[in-house]
């Protein structure tokens, strides 16, 4: 997976498709914003800066405070792969963020989606 062109693509310009897809299923950014804070550690500030910045996700996920333990309890398909089966750990950890924002966007509560 090395050099895949999604590590290269920057947060800012999936994010707003991330919001979207939960606002066409009546949920809303602040929801996208803890699913993503709560995989990353960054702050609702951090994101911000991200944003701005054009940071693109290898250096996002390389620069985040702190991996949610807990990530490694996300499963399920995106992309028709398994997250779970997915060997590159970069590759990995976008598609746990896909899964997180799916889960947003399919009505999950909140407490599932963070696996509280």
């Amino acid at each position: 997976m090395a050099g895949h062109r999604i590590f290269t693509t920057s947060f800012s310009s999936i994010y707003p498709h991330y919001v979207t897809k939960a606002e066409k299923k009546g949920r809303g950014k602040a929801e996208v914003d803890t699913v993503i804070t709560w995989l990353t550690g960054y702050s609702e500030a951090d994101l911000e800066r991200v944003i701005e910045n054009d940071t693109d996700l290898a250096t996002f996920f390389a620069e985040a405070p702190e991996l949610n333990p807990n990530a490694e309890l996300i499963t399920g398909v995106v992309c028709g792969v398994r997250v779970e089966e997915i060997e590159d750990p970069l590759m990995q950890k976008i598609r746990w963020m896909d899964k997180l924002v799916d889960e947003v966007g399919r009505g999950k509560k909140m407490e599932s989606i963070l696996r509280g």
